[in-house]
């Protein structure tokens, strides 16, 4: 009785004190300010105010009401990467517009889609978000904020720690070797912020982030110290929007300037386009003066780090630009500084345009001429040039020149700032691989150390001048080349003090005479007519539309050709005019090509006298036949090209001076391409070299390198590399298609005769004797480009006209290939007759 009454009376205050808790109002706790949550964080004052705490180093950010709702521009650069997943210091990753907003307790960082023009006074304006998508990249809780201050503050480690503004880590790309280096996955507990710099205008952060792998299948170079643990430094900028008095300039076809691309959505016009050229803010001092000086130049600074025998080579290529920049109206708009050992600045800040200078274990280019721009307007902000220490040595890994003669290349797309990836000029390692073959002629036939030092100097102020001229918004012109005859590049006075081709955006050959009593400039010491006349157009204060067309007309005139990496022809197949292409000179291209060639053949014969030293090994010689065979290989592209062109004139229509836009290449000189192809590309003796000379075309050892594979020349997988890039154009169905084309509108060299042409040129010869194994190989190589051109993969590209050849050419090919000669040859000849017959059958 006694533990029933007493447990009722304590399940009675058990219930009493539950509910005196239930209905107990809870202690609220104290809401934490914004100076609570930053009391132990360094206060880093500018665009955006930024706190880093002083223990763990994590940061936050202060975002103010003003600037809730306005616009900013994002850009980003490469401070240190690795080539070998194409991260290198210097390149910029583009820039992008964002917007600042809130959404009830969150601050949200949105891309903006800058893409479209909608004429404001046009009712369709009010539709001008349809279908468009913005990016919005983070949205952050705010931590605290200050009501009557209008400030809020949010954590920004995962703005700027995780790849929220910009991707870092390259995609897969559709079909990489499953051995390829790959970085592993992003590891935030080692990604850090190295430093954060503030100014009025500009938030500048740098951030490590380390790619992290507990097992890699491929080590990846030596570049990397632990192929596990990869590092990747990135500059992020966070910008005010510019408030200037900049004007947009749009883009016309006949002048070349990199674009942001803008479509006008409220046009009626079949080319609705608003492509904003990027160009600098130059503004007169003086309006009303012809020549004043700007109010603000462009400055550049010559990088700490560059050798001092450079500087001053480096100070006049850059200030060239100046003559452009006084027919446009401005005096002294380029200047430059060197900066002091002592600068507590770096080119990753923005505020400074740099001459930089690296030695990079694995040379992505000789020369790098980035600029980003505000994507509004065209506006260029900022720019770097890297260069390469590389440029002027021969530390190049040169079985590397038979790959650039041989590889088929596809030219860059540089047409929108965005496109980061492709912002890329490989004119340096072009230019290199140029300087050291005319450096190799020189020494080969005895010239001073005056003329090989005025050769590099020469080769220095074009790259610069070239990378300059990308960073005031010019993209390249691989049609300039075309301005002067082989017989004025020949006469040195003639030449002297020039550009020698009408712009210095080209990637030309160097000019290299086969007399070398003839021998003047090697190459370009100033800038072009074009550059001039491109400047005047981007940058001249028109008075009005009518004057800056009045110049836009000139077009025609020969020394303002243009065409630039979307018109080149350095790929088979790609293009069609090829008086566009690369490491070409001269307005007669065949003729200049058969001379190179025959100025290869010339040093070949005595190499292994001429650059065999007593006392070192055989690496110099190897070097000199890879220039030699190289340049060979890529004449014979040049030639190539040739066959099936069409030339293309883009001026208006009306216009002063302009042709019809097409106009097929002569009957006569697709002759003569052809007659020089078969000659020097697929002749028995074709790519030839003293017999005793591939006896010492050895490596110099370096440790245990070999177990890479067998260190002899691999002569034979050479040449017919240059002989098959030749055949890949053309037999490319671009290439036939577009011959059986133009025939209806004025091309005379018949599908039917060029493919004619072009099996007697490779088997006419020795088909009914012996053929040596050079000949063997093209032959194989080019009956199994015909079998695949009826049964291969892409045979369905390939129209009716040039399958009928195909099929004809093999029927032919197997009447010729009777088992004749040696045994080899006999043996050669029932290979192509089975190859035939088996393609025959499937058929049928």
């Amino acid at each position: 009785m006694f533990q029933q009454t007493h447990a009722q009376k304590r399940n009675k205050k058990d219930k009493e004190n539950s509910s005196k808790e239930v209905t107990a109002t809870p202690k609220k706790d104290k809401e934490k300010t914004i100076k609570d949550l930053v009391k132990s964080s360094k206060e880093i004052d500018g665009l955006f105010k930024i706190y880093q705490d002083t223990i763990t180093g994590s940061i936050q950010m202060l975002i103010s009401e003003d600037q809730i709702g306005k616009e900013y521009i994002y850009f980003s650069q490469i401070a240190d990467g690795v080539l070998d997943v194409g991260r290198n210091r210097g390149s910029y990753r583009g820039s992008k517009v964002f917007k600042i907003n809130k959404y009830f307790n969150n601050i949200e960082f949105v891309t903006q889609n800058t893409s479209f023009y909608f004429d404001p006074n046009n009712p369709l304006s009010k539709s001008k978000d349809a279908n468009v998508s913005e990016g919005n990249m983070a949205s952050l809780e705010i931590e605290a904020q200050d009501k009557e201050k209008g400030l809020y503050l949010i954590k920004a480690g995962n703005i700027f720690l995780s790849e929220t503004l910009s991707q870092i880590k390259p995609a897969s790309r559709p079909g990489a070797s499953s051995n390829e280096f790959k970085l592993g996955n992003l590891d935030k507990a080692k990604t850090k912020i190295n430093s954060i710099k503030n100014y009025p205008e500009n938030t500048n952060l740098e951030v490590e982030y380390v790619y992290s792998s507990p097992s890699v299948s491929n080590g990846g170079s030596n570049a990397l110290a632990d192929s596990r643990n990869v590092s990747i430094k990135v500059y992020h900028t966070l910008m005010a929007m510019p408030e200037d008095d900049y004007q947009p300039r749009f883009d016309d076809p006949r002048v070349g300037y990199f674009t942001t691309e803008v479509n006008d959505q409220t046009s009626t016009s079949s080319t609705p386009y608003r492509d904003l050229i990027h160009r600098w803010n130059l503004v007169k001092k003086d309006p009303e003066a012809a020549i004043s000086e700007p109010v603000k130049p462009i400055t550049w600074w010559i990088e700490n780090s560059t050798p001092l025998e450079w500087r001053e080579t480096i100070k006049n290529a850059v200030l060239q630009w100046n003559v452009a920049f006084e027919k446009a109206g401005f005096k002294n708009a380029m200047e430059v500084k060197v900066q002091p050992d002592d600068a507590t600045w770096d080119a990753g800040d923005i505020r400074y345009n740099v001459l930089r200078w690296t030695s990079s274990p694995t040379p992505p280019f000789g020369g790098y001429g980035p600029s980003f721009v505000n994507p509004r307007t065209g506006e260029i902000l900022g720019a770097d040039i890297m260069l390469e220490f590389a440029h002027f040595t021969n530390r190049v890994f040169y079985d590397k020149i038979y790959d650039l003669a041989s590889s088929v290349e596809e030219p860059v797309d540089n047409s929108n700032n965005y496109k980061s990836d492709q912002m890329y000029c490989s004119l340096g390692q072009r230019l290199q691989n140029e300087t050291m073959f005319a450096s190799a002629v020189a020494s080969a036939t005895g010239a001073t150390d005056f003329e090989m030092e005025r050769l590099k100097k020469e080769s220095m102020m074009a790259l610069i001048m070239h990378e300059v001229g990308h960073t005031l918004g010019l993209n390249h012109n691989m049609k300039a080349s075309y301005l002067y005859s082989p017989e004025q590049l020949a006469d040195a006075d003639f030449i002297k003090g020039k550009c020698l081709t009408a712009s210095v955006m080209d990637y030309a050959a160097l000019n290299i005479t086969r007399d070398r009593s003839k021998q003047g400039q090697y190459d370009d010491v100033a800038v072009g007519p074009y550059d001039i006349w491109a400047i005047q157009l981007g940058y001249t204060p028109f008075k009005s539309e009518d004057e800056r067309q009045a110049l836009l007309n000139e077009s025609t005139k020969p020394e303002h050709i243009f065409g630039n990496d979307a018109d080149d022809m350095r790929s088979p197949g790609k293009a069609i005019d090829p008086r566009v292409n690369v490491s070409d000179q001269s307005n007669d291209q065949i003729k200049w090509a058969i001379d190179r060639i025959e100025l290869s053949n010339d040093l070949m014969k005595d190499a292994k006298a001429k650059f065999t030293k007593n006392g070192q090994s055989y690496q110099e010689l190897r070097r000199v036949y890879y220039l030699l065979s190289g340049q060979q290989g890529s004449a014979a592209n040049t030639i190539s090209r040739f066959i099936g062109g069409v030339y293309v004139d883009r001026a208006m229509a009306g216009q002063e001076g302009a042709t019809q836009p097409y106009t097929p290449v002569s009957l006569k000189d697709q002759k003569r391409a052809m007659a020089a192809l078969s000659k020097y590309v697929f002749a028995p003796n074709a790519f030839d070299a003293p017999n005793d000379l591939y006896n010492y075309l050895a490596m110099q050892r370096r440790g245990q390198e070999f177990f890479r594979g067998p260190e002899d020349p691999k002569i034979h997988s050479q040449v017919l590399a240059y002989q098959k890039n030749v055949l890949n154009h053309l037999l490319h169905y671009n290439t036939l298609q577009r011959i059986t084309d133009s025939e209806l509108y004025g091309n005379e060299y018949s599908l039917s005769s060029f493919m004619t042409d072009l099996n007697n040129a490779i088997f006419k010869t020795d088909i009914n004797g012996n053929v040596n194994s050079f000949r063997q190989n093209l032959q194989l190589e080019y009956t199994n480009m015909l079998i695949d051109m009826l049964t291969g993969k892409q045979s369905d590209k390939y129209d009716f006209n040039a399958k009928s050849m195909a099929l004809y050419n093999l029927k032919t090919i197997r009447t010729m290939a009777i088992p004749s000669g040696n045994i080899s040859s006999k043996a050669h000849k029932e290979h192509l007759r089975t190859l035939i017959d088996n393609a025959l059958k499937e058929i049928k």
